[in-house]
C-alpha cells in the first residue's frame, strides 16, 4: 500500500468475518493464482480473514482502482463491514471477478506473509498463511 496510495494512512486492522482468502486467476498469465477473498459461512466456525483498514486519498483511490484493474473487470469493488476493536466499519474490497483455484507463487505467498506481520496478525494467522501451497520458483 505505501507505493500504490502514498498518501493513504493505516487507520488500524480487524477481521472480514464471514470470509476465507483464496486464489484463482491463475489463467490470467502471472506467474501463479492472484490473491482474493470469498464469502465462506458455511464452516464452523465460518472463515475469517485479517485485513489492514486505510483511509484512502480520492488521487489514490483511482490510483488503486487503476493498479486493481477495475477498468478491465479483472477485480470488483464492494462494500464490507470489518470487525474492529473498535466496532465495525464499512470498508471497499476488492475481489477478483474470476474463478477460484491455482496456487499462487512462493513471491506473492510470501508478500502476504510479510504483510499480515507487519500489520500485527496474530502468529497463527502469520503461520497459516505460510504453511499454504505455492509454486516454486521453478514452475
Amino acid at each position: 500500500m505505501a507505493e500504490r496510495c502514498p498518501h493513504s494512512p493505516l487507520r488500524g486492522t480487524g477481521w472480514l468475518l464471514g470470509w476465507r482468502l483464496t486464489f484463482g486467476g491463475e489463467d490470467l498469465g502471472w506467474d501463479g493464482a492472484i490473491g482474493t477473498v470469498v464469502e465462506d459461512r458455511t464452516g464452523i466456525p465460518p472463515g475469517q480473514v485479517f485485513v489492514a483498514l486505510y483511509e484512502v486519498t480520492d488521487d489514490d483511490v483511482a490510483s488503486l482502482d487503476a493498479w486493481e484493474g477495475l477498468e478491465i473487470g479483472l477485480y470488483r469493488k464492494l462494500r464490507v463491514r470489518v470487525a474492529t476493536l473498535d466496532g465495525d466499519q464499512m470498508a471497499w474490497l476488492y475481489v477478483l471477478d474470476g474463478y477460484e483455484g491455482g496456487l499462487p507463487s512462493a513471491r506473492q505467498l510470501s508478500v502476504l506473509v510479510e504483510a499480515a506481520a507487519a500489520a500485527g496478525a496474530p502468529d497463527d494467522y502469520v503461520h497459516d498463511l505460510q504453511s499454504r501451497p505455492c509454486r516454486s520458483q521453478d514452475d
